[in-house]
């Protein structure tokens, strides 16, 4: 079983610098290749990667695609049973390869990992960008273990376990590269965020299983490309998230789900704007336009293969979260 961990990268030199040393000491074992995919930079990361770390394979696209045109792009070139997307912004840990192998091994109805994912500025903590593996509610608001909405938990070994999740983070992400090549990869109207939730919803309903394994740490930065209280953040997390509904929510509550979750980001928006924050309203309102004028594109994408079990944890973790108080997962689901 061969292992490509690959690193998309754009303009990232520093944290190359800082971050792929872990990676190289700690993923050095055999059928393990390292791949830098690089979004068409225009530092000087390449010089860098070729000058420094000459066992690590480069694969240069032609234009910055963002997330899931770059990985769409780049793994076309690379021969590999399992595809580790990585990001550049990651502290591993000895022996983090080690489980997430043997799931892959032993379990061949399991095509999609991820490890434990902790903040790298207070390791004590959860990180936001996939915590200990992702849910999303019946409007589309994914939500974490560990991580509901900016309520992080400590990690207190609560997450220890090895356990079927919704979504797996893009942060870090396994899956069989035969699975991820019959599904066409990722959608690349999304550019950038929730192209992974979308992909995994699609492999849920083939029947297949989406694990966190718990006995693997890694330490994320995050938003180290595109800060968290970016304006395009919010406008590329809400419009994706519409997008993932459109594609893939059963026909019967499709119009039901749509309409409620309009209604949601349209608070969302006053929120923004009470907390005298304009451009993330507005950005929130570019995000229902841009749906709005692609969305004939994306109903033509639609899933028409249901699970017939139920996805969701919760109806709605707004509601959970912000009207019921609850601020961690085990809260959360408790009946």
């Amino acid at each position: 079983m061969k292992i490509a961990l690959v690193i998309l990268n754009w303009n990232g030199k520093e944290l190359l610098e800082k971050f792929l040393p872990s990676i190289i000491k700690y993923s050095n074992i055999d059928n393990v290749e390292i791949v830098l995919a690089d979004n068409a930079s225009t530092d000087d990361s390449i010089n860098f990667i070729k000058n420094n770390y000459p066992s690590v394979t480069i694969v240069e696209n032609e234009k910055n695609g963002g997330y899931s045109k770059g990985y769409n792009d780049a793994l076309k070139k690379v021969k590999a049973d399992i595809y580790g997307l990585v990001n550049s912004d990651l502290e591993v840990t000895e022996n983090w390869l080690t489980p997430i192998i043997s799931i892959f091994k032993n379990e061949p109805e399991t095509v999609i990992t991820q490890p434990k994912i902790l903040d790298y500025k207070n390791k004590q903590y959860f990180e936001h960008a996939g915590a200990a593996g992702g849910f999303i509610d019946k409007y589309g608001y994914p939500f974490c273990r560990g991580r509901i909405f900016s309520e992080l938990e400590k990690d207190t070994n609560q997450f220890n376990d090895i356990s079927e999740i919704f979504w797996a983070s893009g942060a870090c992400f396994f899956v069989r590269s035969k699975v991820f090549n019959d599904l066409n990869g990722f959608d690349e109207d999304y550019f950038s965020h929730q192209e992974e939730i979308d992909l995994c919803w699609k492999v849920q309903n083939l029947n297949y299983k989406i694990k966190y394994i718990g006995t693997s740490t890694i330490y994320h930065v995050g938003a180290a490309t595109l800060k968290e209280e970016s304006p395009q953040k919010t406008f590329l997390n809400f419009r994706n998230s519409l997008f993932t509904l459109l594609k893939n929510v059963p026909k019967k509550m499709l119009f039901g789900v749509l309409f409620t979750r309009f209604i949601l980001d349209g608070i969302a928006g006053a929120k923004f704007f009470i907390e005298l924050k304009p451009k993330h309203t507005l950005a929130i309102i570019k995000a229902h336009i841009s749906f709005y004028k692609m969305s004939g594109k994306m109903y033509k994408k639609r899933n028409n293969q249901f699970k017939k079990s139920n996805y969701f944890k919760v109806d709605s973790i707004i509601l959970a979260h912000f009207i019921k108080g609850k601020k961690k997962y085990n809260d959360l689901i408790k009946k």
